[in-house]
């Protein structure tokens, strides 16, 4: 089933966004929404990114929940938008001149562009002061949070308290230095798993209720097979998606399935592969990641233009991607930018000890002509090895705040998982 498209607010607004913009104008969870129609948190998430069909009894149950008839909700009458312009027209920022309220109708009427912004920003704006309230709330309120952190600060206390006793104390018995020792070493391990722990739970604070980033749809919508069937909440996630999908629908073309599979059988060296075929390696190693064929079984691909900005991230299984926008500068995508049309192959080994063998590609191109710029693009296939990691492989991180290497000569901030050095006091 597709969701139905809202006639009156242009081909773009969704069923799945039009119920989470109704839920997050209630101030209402995710969780609370989906045990109440009896549905789980997750399948909702995937309903309101509009990544899941909505039957008729499902809808049923979702607008008695969320207070609008089934008809406002999957067709979105104009009165829905004269409650939103009421909504933004409430607002505090307004002061003491509010709008015209009575004219709400006639401005709808005449510039309906212009009150659909108004609508969006107005719920934007709303959704990110919900969002900060509850940031506030959760750090000073929430129950895991305080016995987490009271986890970290009680072991970095029986830390201290342990190593002094030994300076301090100078000559200890044997039988006590080892048992000082163990503790230190426990205390050290359970330091270590509660702050990591912790992290995770901070850098999920902004999912539950919040879309993700368009660069983030995208992601999932390749990871689900790239159907097109399934539909992005937003407009750059859908123009990203278009163009992606076109260039898959021409490497496709270019390199048929059974053509791929014909030239991986006579030899599994993808350069060699991409000579034989006269074709550009980076589209090989693009169709290795879409077909995962045998052998490339988990394969991922990361690609990156000339200021390192990943404009694709098609996750290696078992090798995990930091938030759009960061990496490690160590990833050999990087090298391939200073070696145009030299492929390179690297070993590289995850902090979790997780190995991979990867071949990293770069080319130039000039669209515009002999006198335009050049465009560089760089792509890096990376394939799971099982075992251990070989002797030569690059250790590597998935960001500096989070990598906790604390002697990695590119870190370029200091992680919030090692500590950086003498402090004072706890």
């Amino acid at each position: 089933m597709t969701p139905a498209r809202d006639s009156g607010a242009g081909p773009n607004v969704l069923l799945g966004t039009r119920i989470r913009e109704r839920r997050m104008a209630q101030d209402r969870r995710q969780s609370d929404v989906a045990r109440a129609v009896g549905i789980s948190p997750a399948y909702l998430n995937l309903i309101e990114h509009n990544r899941r069909p909505v039957s008729a009894e499902l809808l049923e149950k979702l607008a008695a929940e969320l207070q609008i008839t089934p008809e406002e909700l999957s067709e979105g009458r104009e009165e829905v938008r004269i409650a939103a312009l009421r909504e933004a027209a409430a607002h505090p920022v307004a002061g003491d001149s509010p709008p015209e309220l009575e004219q709400l109708a006639e401005f709808l009427a005449r510039y309906p562009g212009w009150s659909e912004l108004l609508i969006a920003q107005s719920r934007r704006a709303a959704s990110l002061e919900r969002q900060l309230v509850d940031m506030s709330d959760r750090m000073t309120q929430d129950p895991y949070l305080l016995t987490t952190m009271h986890e970290v600060l009680s072991a970095v206390t029986s830390v201290r308290s342990t190593a002094a006793i030994l300076v301090e104390d100078g000559e200890v018995a044997p039988e006590w230095r080892d048992r000082f020792h163990a503790n230190l070493h426990q205390d050290s391990q359970r330091l270590s798993v509660t702050a990591q722990s912790l992290v995770a739970y901070l850098d999920s604070f902004e999912a539950e209720g919040t879309a993700a980033s368009p660069q983030e749809e995208v992601e999932a919508w390749l990871a689900d097979g790239a159907d097109p069937a399934i539909q992005l909440s937003s407009d750059a996630a859908r123009q990203m998606a278009a163009g992606i999908g076109q260039r898959l629908a021409r490497d496709r073309q270019m390199l048929p399935d059974q053509a791929l599979l014909d030239g991986l059988r006579a030899d599994r060296d993808v350069v060699a592969l991409a000579a034989r075929l006269d074709l550009p390696v980076d589209l090989v190693m693009r169709r290795i990641v879409d077909l995962q064929p045998e052998g490339f079984a988990g394969a991922g691909l990361l690609v990156c233009d000339a200021s390192g900005m990943l404009t694709l991230r098609r996750a290696a299984k078992g090798f995990a991607l930091p938030r759009p926008g960061d990496s490690c500068a160590l990833w050999p995508l990087f090298q391939a930018l200073a070696a145009p049309q030299v492929a390179l192959a690297h070993h590289v080994v995850t902090t979790e000890g997780r190995a991979f063998a990867t071949i990293s590609h770069s080319s130039r191109r000039q669209p515009l002509g002999l006198h335009g710029p050049w465009l560089t693009e760089a792509t890096m296939l990376m394939i799971p090895l099982d075992g251990p990691a070989p002797d030569d492989a690059l250790p590597v991180g998935p960001a500096c705040r989070i990598c906790p290497r604390s002697d990695c000569v590119a870190r370029r901030e200091p992680s919030i998982l090692v500590p950086q050095g003498p402090r004072t006091g706890l």
